[in-house]
């Protein structure tokens, strides 16, 4: 017998959901039937991805949502909850890198890549959380991190620390939350081919990178979709705090 995600039915929350992998993200969620909130700072994005969703028979919202600030976080939440009706998953995919040394990274920029990528994550899960535990009914929430919080590279120090932190800040938040049927993961994506870094890994500098990855190929948002639906649906029942890579081999070999 074929198993079965369990995510027709659900309502999910999408955050950095304007394009790249966020956008993926909904989109496959959706075709399994889960109502999808996209969001994002860019509404007009989200609202072009939505209308298209509702067009292919799908149920999505738009959501204006700045992760970094907690009353965009606020009201953001409560539009998906009025939107919804409540919130059962949350793929909180919203991040920015930056490719600065360390000796050449400001104050302000370390603060900018850690507000959206780790502060940024705490506030939407927490307001998600809070959401489902007062609900009663659990649910799950997927932190988008990187093998880069698992292993090193350079000129990507604050993203790295951030994606790090994350991953910690996964298995506390799963701990404390596996009471009230809330599931916590982290979902580690190598390099994975988008619109944004395609240009780069056609170049002779992206080229070399790419033979360091022991498949010996980029990864395609397609690749990250097993491990998503694994970790947001019921088949991933009892699944909480942990991390799954998905990278072709990478973290076997130097970063």
């Amino acid at each position: 017998m074929a198993l079965s995600t369990g995510l027709k039915g659900k309502r999910a929350l999408v955050t950095g959901a304007s394009g790249g992998l966020g956008e993926h993200f909904a989109r496959l969620l959706a075709r399994e039937g889960v109502s999808v909130a996209i969001a994002a700072r860019r509404l007009a994005d989200c609202e072009r991805i939505s209308s298209e969703l509702i067009a292919a028979g799908r149920q999505a919202i738009a959501v204006r949502l700045d992760v970094a600030d907690s009353v965009s976080v606020a009201a953001g939440v409560g539009d998906v909850v009025a939107g919804l009706g409540g919130i059962d998953i949350l793929v909180n995919n919203a991040g920015i890198a930056d490719t600065r040394a360390w000796l050449d990274t400001d104050e302000a920029r370390f603060d900018a890549v850690l507000d959206t990528n780790l502060k940024g994550a705490f506030l939407v899960a927490k307001a998600c959380a809070a959401q489902m535990r007062d609900a009663g009914s659990g649910g799950a929430i997927v932190n988008i991190a990187s093998i880069l919080g698992l292993g090193v590279s350079g000129h990507v120090g604050p993203y790295a620390t951030s994606k790090a932190a994350l991953i910690q800040m996964t298995k506390s938040m799963a701990l404390e939350w596996a009471r009230h049927g809330i599931r916590v993961n982290a979902l580690c994506p190598g390099y994975i081919e988008t619109d944004i870094n395609r240009d780069f890994f056609a170049s002779e500098a992206g080229a070399a990178m790419i033979k360091r990855i022991p498949q010996r190929r980029l990864g395609q948002p397609s690749d990250l979709d097993g491990a998503l639906l694994l970790l947001a649906g019921e088949v991933g029942a009892y699944i909480t705090g942990t991390t799954i890579a998905v990278d072709g081999g990478h973290l076997l070999a130097p970063l």
